[in-house]
């Protein structure tokens, strides 16, 4: 019996990730560029509804006041502004104006205040403050009929059918409860006058609403959740992107490493320029050099001006050899101060009888006796 190899075509692009997967979390700049855009997420059905709440809530706390004031001005456009002859000059119709819009101002005006108040605090609780006029830019792409047939059958169109679906639910749920317990007292209605009708259609009204109002609040925060949850999905980036704005923040890291070489270089150039000045290099002897300097006036206690291993000790000795400065072989001490003593600090107190013992072996050799 014989047995054929069977080979298996495997597309391996199918592991691969796709590049324009967008799978990281938006970086703070993308978060701040999308809120000077105006892409900030908030549930507007939440604001909505708080600010139905609270026009309710203010019609029935306010609702007596009103009634007094629409009845005062009733009274006077049918007593007094049809008949007086003053109301038909010029100075009478201003007058008149003047005296409906104080009228309209102490009916409807409490409301207004609520109502933009209430807004307000919805919007700036969860956007914050935001001035921007982006959203409100011409952008020829809307105007596409295609665009707008995408945007209309796109996930985002179907979310909003669907909570449209169930605010109308809510709506028609509530009113049918509470009209359903209402049936008896609406019965008894029959047998009541027009004034006491009229008042309780208003009570009964501002309640369907209230409660309808209250439902809603409650439909807001899960929205507000899902807008959340949108926004974030929304930002994502993909890895090049990512990528990309890095450059731009940190930079190019090929420029970025061209920029740390010519430091380091103005660095070396600098130290070496330091190493004439010193007053004993101490080295392990091939591998590591420091160069000391001690100077009373300047600090307490020796000064490391310079500091090297392989090529760059070999250069430190050679400047030494030109300049005439002892080199003092210390292997233990050498490695030390290398370590832990960096350029212009000076030497730790533990190290101080060390290098006080060679500084003094350097200026015996000077000729000195005692500091510099």
């Amino acid at each position: 019996m014989k047995i054929e190899n069977i080979r298996l075509s495997i597309n391996l692009q199918l592991f691969a990730e796709d590049k324009d997967s967008k799978t990281e979390k938006a970086t703070p700049k993308k978060k701040q560029d999308a809120r000077k855009k105006g892409q900030v997420f908030q549930s507007r059905e939440i604001t909505s509804a708080l600010v139905l709440v609270f026009i309710f809530l203010g019609l029935r706390a306010l609702g007596d006041n009103m009634y007094k004031e629409i009845n005062t001005l009733t009274i006077k456009a049918f007593s007094q502004y049809i008949i007086a002859d003053k109301y038909f000059t010029e100075n009478g119709i201003w007058e008149l104006f003047a005296d409906i819009f104080k009228s309209l101002i102490i009916i409807i005006g409490p409301i207004l205040v609520i109502a933009s108040a209430i807004g307000f605090i919805g919007a700036y609780s969860q956007v914050g403050f935001l001035f921007t006029t982006e959203p409100i830019k011409v952008k020829f792409n809307r105007l596409n009929p295609f665009q707008g047939f995408k945007r209309i059958f796109s996930s985002r169109g179907l979310v909003e059918l669907l909570k449209a679906i169930v605010k109308i639910t809510i709506v028609s749920y509530i009113t049918y409860i509470y009209i359903n317990k209402e049936v008896s007292n609406i019965l008894i209605l029959m047998n009541s006058g027009a004034k006491e009708i009229g008042i309780y259609i208003l009570n009964t009204t501002i309640n369907v609403a209230l409660n309808i109002c209250i439902a809603l609040v409650f439909f807001g925060l899960f929205d507000y959740v899902y807008q959340w949850w949108e926004h974030v999905k929304n930002l994502k980036m993909t890895k090049q992107e990512v990528k990309e704005e890095y450059k731009q923040i940190e930079g190019n890291p090929e420029i970025k490493s061209k920029i740390k070489q010519k430091q380091r270089q103005m660095s070396m150039r600098r130290m070496m320029h330091e190493v004439p000045s010193a007053d004993v290099i101490i080295t392990n002897p091939t591998h590591v050099a420091v160069a000391m300097k001690y100077d009373a006036n300047i600090s307490e206690a020796p000064v490391l001006l310079a500091k090297g291993e392989g090529y760059i000790a070999l250069k430190i000795k050679e400047l030494a050899k030109v300049h005439n400065i002892e080199i003092v072989e210390n292997k233990e001490l050498a490695r030390t101060i290398y370590k832990t003593v960096d350029i212009g600090e000076a030497i730790p107190q533990e190290l101080y009888q060390a290098v006080a013992e060679i500084l003094a072996f350097v200026y015996s050799l000077k000729g000195l006796k005692g500091g510099s």
